[in-house]
């Protein structure tokens, strides 16, 4: 394997947020501490995120709730509803803090981030990675493991051991030759990074069990079997960086908004605002990155897991030219429902999808109809954009998202917005 130009000299941490859902509800209510604590997907259905108390009574992940539910308040736990304007705002805060130990941060994920290194001067690094820890949990409260090692994916590895075994305290570096051979030796193969099931399945089926094999692997076999992501993991557990640290995330390709609904609906009234409430959400994406679109599609389905008559369908046009004002895109995403929607079927889902989606300062110029961006409609998005984001999300929206909103999915266990709404604050008794 070719490792020419690639740098082993690298260091680079993973900070990773521990069952991060769960320790955001635990910093504004102490009384979840200590306790089973589960969080829901969309609708209340899946468990997407376990205190380690709930993985101790062996509830796996991805399990719906109202089949551990009474498993779970047995113990005096909870099954709460995701609560995504809560965990967006902490991730945003235990990220600003991440800022303050690097020049550098990738966000991987709303609970990940990656850490350069590279040219900071630590005699011990592992004392560092105990500091980062403290630190964040005490200006945010939020628990973290902290990975280091000479890549991105060593220090994954070294951060699943920083989790998973507590004489570490939160953090490990993986610096030194022989500590780093025995990390990946305990390391099972399929909790590599880059490794999904397939893989998984394969590389032991051919004696490669643990991650320390994969590494020692026989050229012949890594060149012959693995893909140029494979090559990449190999070369990453020899201590090669090969992926590249990713500071400012790209531009979205296409945005998807759509949500199950909470109950089965069949009027348009109910399609119409949940489509303009997409479309409201797309558009604000939109705008964040400073793109247009050009194309949308609306696409409606019913639940395949009922019986009865089913229909599944979507329509599209293109928007010229390119925009991201978000009254055009509305009434282009009603007209192509009011074709889509079909009387007497029973909708579980709908969504949008923006496509053909480039930057603001690439759209072609047209005599037949000029840009949103030349006149008082991009000044109109500015300040909506600016009001809802000092006072919060639907400060001022369209009359056609609705006021009720029947159709939203169903969160009967949501609490509060503790730092996103004004009415949410909690109070000292």
């Amino acid at each position: 394997m070719d490792s020419t130009g690639l740098s082993d000299k690298q260091i680079v941490a993973l900070v990773d947020c521990n069952n991060f859902y769960v320790s955001c509800e635990r910093v504004f209510n102490p009384r979840l501490h200590q306790v089973p604590v589960a969080v829901l997907s969309n609708n209340d259905g899946c468990i997407v995120s376990r205190s380690n108390e709930v993985k101790a009574l062996k509830i796996p992940m991805g399990a719906p709730g109202f089949k551990y539910e009474a498993l779970i308040r047995k113990h005096n736990g909870v099954l709460l509803s995701s609560n995504y304007a809560l965990y967006g705002d902490m991730s945003a805060r235990v990220m600003n803090v991440l800022s303050r130990f690097s020049p550098n941060v990738e966000i991987y994920s709303i609970d990940e981030a990656f850490l350069e290194l590279t040219g900071i001067r630590e005699e011990d690094w592992e004392a560092w990675g105990r500091n980062l820890k403290r630190t964040v949990y005490r200006w945010t409260g939020i628990p973290v493991s902290v990975g280091i090692s000479r890549s991105k994916t060593l220090a994954k590895a070294a951060n699943h051991h920083a989790k998973k075994i507590p004489a570490f305290q939160g953090a490990l570096s993986l610096l030194e030759a022989e500590r780093t051979a025995e990390a990946l030796r305990r390391l099972p193969v399929g909790e590599i990074w880059g490794i999904g099931r397939q893989y998984d399945k394969f590389l032991r089926q051919n004696k490669i069990e643990n991650a320390l094999q994969l590494r020692d692997a026989d050229e012949k076999f890594i060149d012959h079997y693995m893909t140029k992501v494979g090559h990449k993991t190999v070369l990453e557990l020899r201590g090669y960086s090969c992926i590249e640290l990713d500071e400012a995330p790209s531009a979205k390709k296409s945005i998807v908004n759509s949500r199950s609904f909470g109950k089965q609906v069949e009027n348009l009234e109910d399609l119409e605002e949940a489509v303009s409430s997409y479309v409201t959400r797309s558009a604000e994406k939109l705008r964040q990155q400073h793109s247009v679109a050009g194309h949308l599609m609306v696409f409606l389905c019913t639940n395949r897991f009922k019986e009865g008559p089913q229909y599944n369908n979507s329509l599209s046009t293109t928007l010229f030219p390119h925009t991201a004002y978000t009254p055009t895109m509305i009434r282009e995403a009603l007209k192509l429902l009011s074709e889509l929607w079909l009387p007497g079927f029973e909708y579980k889902k709908a969504g949008v999808m923006l496509t053909d989606i480039i930057s603001e300062h690439d759209v072609q110029l047209s005599y037949m109809e000029g840009s949103y961006l030349d006149d008082q409609r991009a000044k109109l998005m500015q300040a909506v954009d600016k009001l809802n984001h000092s006072l919060g999300k639907d400060t001022v929206t369209f009359a056609s998202n609705g006021v009720k909103k029947d159709w939203q999915m169903k969160r009967a266990r949501l609490s509060p917005k503790y730092t996103t709404s004004w009415k949410d604050l909690p109070r000292v008794k």
